[in-house]
This record gives structure tokens, sequence and C-alpha cells, in this order.
């Protein structure tokens, strides 16, 4: 699930990586740029749930090899792509394949792991996203320099074809069924409702608290081109930088609710303990806005990371505890997709900020969604206390 994880953010990462370039090249305004990002986070939403249904119904051996073999043949087709309707068309077919990816990842370690470790692996396995993150401008930019941007793509599709290999391997497990042991024959709950309060402060969490990753993965090299002077190779030399925060972040938080689950502390007070302290952690990325030296600039976005991987880790730990794991996937997918809907009607006002140099104002709205993270969920969870909600998780 971790090279899973991984193989998705380098495929996801690389358009943004070399946007630079691919903008000069093709006349695509910035603009344009951020239609295409919004391209895969539609289908990124719509392919989430879709699949974290199909997983937890069908299991992951056979849903991921034809995810993963969806999004290989998208990655690979960017490199045929020449204009903006292209590009959108390519963006698309990659976010959908790549929907099943954390909806695996929490299935995975929700049916293989003790309860006080799932965070952890939790963390794992969604810690090759921030992973892949740090190695992309490591891998792809000696790639786009010496075979171009086009080339770069066709060498990461090669990726894909290995990962689909191990698979066909490792996938034989046999707690990788589709029946979650843990019901003992007993029929599953039924489908948590995305009107439940429960669900819904999840989803704004894991929406607001995580938009600071798209943000800085899609909007922060642009920043430094342009605002800060930044070529292409000093790009692919700092851009791993901030994705340590993040890689490093889900194992921090991840290791904090597994320690509270250990002491059996894993409750209400200590999500709302937890959300609040995150909720701080907006100040780090609207100061990156107004300094002008690139390695501070890079230092708080690796804070940014950093807080926005908690609030990941800390929603779906939190709905997990609530709700039973049968529904693993499709509540992963349901966290993921309001991440991508999030996003879908956002990058495009960050592209019109970024074309008008607008860039504290760009800073300020992102540093503003950890605040307004923690408040959806702090409304959410007074609801569902009034109400008599569940507040353990309903298979242990």
């Amino acid at each position: 699930m971790m090279l899973l994880s991984l193989l998705s953010y380098v495929d996801r990462t690389a358009l943004a990586l070399l946007s630079p370039t691919i903008l000069r090249e093709t006349g695509l305004s910035a603009t344009q740029y951020t239609s295409m990002v919004s391209a895969f986070s539609m289908a990124y939403l719509i392919g989430n749930p879709f699949w974290g249904r199909l997983l937890d119904r069908y299991g992951v051996r056979v849903g991921l090899a034809v995810s993963v073999a969806v999004w290989t043949a998208a990655s690979v087709s960017h490199a045929f792509a020449y204009g903006i309707l292209a590009f959108a068309v390519a963006r698309f077919a990659l976010g959908f394949g790549e929907g099943a990816t954390f909806p695996a990842g929490l299935r995975t370690a929700s049916l293989t792991l003790r309860p006080e470790q799932q965070a952890r692996g939790l963390a794992l396995a969604y810690s090759g996203g921030s992973l892949g993150a740090v190695v992309t401008p490591l891998i792809v930019t000696p790639l786009a320099l010496k075979w171009g941007w086009r080339g770069a793509f066709l060498v990461t599709g090669l990726f894909g074809v290995g990962w689909l290999l191990v698979w066909a391997l490792v996938s034989r497990d046999p707690r990788l069924a589709p029946k979650d042991a843990s019901l003992d024959g007993r029929p599953p709950p039924a489908v948590p409702r995305l009107t439940d309060p429960s669900v819904l402060g999840f989803m704004g969490a894991y929406a607001f608290g995580g938009l600071p990753l798209g943000f800085v993965q899609n909007i922060a090299p642009i920043h430094l081109a342009r605002g800060l002077g930044c070529d292409q190779a000093t790009l692919g030399h700092i851009l791993w930088i901030p994705p340590l925060g993040w890689e490093a972040g889900y194992f921090f938080w991840g290791w904090i609710v597994d320690r509270a689950a250990t002491r059996g502390r894993l409750g209400p007070e200590f999500f709302r303990r937890l959300f609040g302290w995150l909720a701080v952690g907006g100040v780090f990325l609207v100061a990156a806005a107004l300094v002008p030296s690139v390695p501070v600039v890079i230092g708080l976005l690796f804070l940014a990371m950093f807080v926005s991987a908690g609030f990941v880790i800390a929603s779906l730990a939190e709905v997990t505890h609530r709700h039973t794991t049968a529904h693993a996937a499709y509540l992963a997918g349901l966290g993921a997709g309001s991440w991508s809907g999030l996003m879908t009607p956002v990058m495009p006002v960050f592209g019109l900020l970024l074309d008008r140099r607008a860039y504290v104002a760009a800073y300020a709205i992102a540093a503003a969604s950890f605040t307004v993270a923690w408040l959806t969920w702090r409304l959410a969870s007074r609801h569902v206390t009034r109400a008599g909600g569940p507040l353990r998780h309903s298979s242990a």
C-alpha cells in the first residue's frame, strides 16, 4: 500500500513539478493549468467513493489491479498531449483511476492490524503519497532534463507496470479477502449515511485540513518560479523538502493517535484538543507569501504540510473509531473525495490569483482552511454528542 500511494503521487505530481516548462512550451496559462488540476480533482471526487464501495464489497486484489492499469495508461497519455483538452482528459482519467489508492490503504490497515496499531499502519500506507512528493523532483527532473517532459511521462508509466507485477504476488494474502473477518459471519452494518453529522464533520476536517497539501504541490512551484525567480533545475533541487514535513507528519500524528488508543484515551476530548492545536498551523502557511527568502519559504511550506498531514490522520482515525471497519474503504473514499470536491472549484481561483501575482491572497485562503477544518469538525461533533451518536468503534 505504501508503494501504491507512492506511485500515485509520482504520477500526479509530475505535472505540477514540470508545470513551468510545460506552460512555457505549450503556451498555456496558469488559469488553464489549474483547470487541468480541477479535471483531476473532479474525477478523483467521483473515483474515491466508487472504488471505496467496490473494494469493500469485492476486495482489494482485483480492484487495485484494474485501477492501477487505468491510471498508468492515463499517466503515459500526458506525453502525447498538446492542448488544454488533451491534458484535461488525461488528468480526468488519472484522477478516476487513482481514486482507489487511499480507500485501499485504510481498508488494508483495518483488516491486517490490531486497533492500537492501525493509525501507524494507516500512516505507513498513506506515507507513500508524501514520499512520492519527496522523490518525484529527484526522479522526474533528471528525466525531463535528459529526455524532455514528454519522455519523463513515458518513464513514469513503467513504474505502474512494475507495481502491477509486484501486486500479483503480494495480493494473495488471505487477510485481504472481500469479507471482513472481524464480523464473525454476521452481516455487515448499514453503510454510513452522508447525512450523519459525524461523517459530515469528518469530510469537512479532511477536505479543508488537507487543502494545503494540494496547494503546496500545485501552486508553490509557480510561486517560487514567478515570484522568487527559481528555474526548473532549482525547483527540482528544493521541492522535495516540503513533502518531508508531510511524510514526518503522517508518522508523528499516527504515533500520537496510537499512543492515545493504547492508553484508552481515544475519545471525543482527545480529538477535540488535537484538532484545536492543528488549527493553529495556518500561521506557518500565510507567512510563506510575506518573506522573500527561498529557504525560509521552503521551511514554512514544510511546517504547513506537517500540520496538514495531522488533519488527514486524525480525521480518518476519528471516523473509523466511530464506525465499523466493514466500510473502511468507503469512508476513506468519502474523505479523499471531499478533498477533491473542494479542490475542484478552489484551484481555478488560485490560478487566477497567480496570474495576477496576488500571492498573499492565495496563501491567505489556503492558510484559513486549517481554521475552517477545525470549526467544521467542532460543529459536527457537538451535534453528534447532543444526539447521542456512537462514540466507540462499532466492531471493537
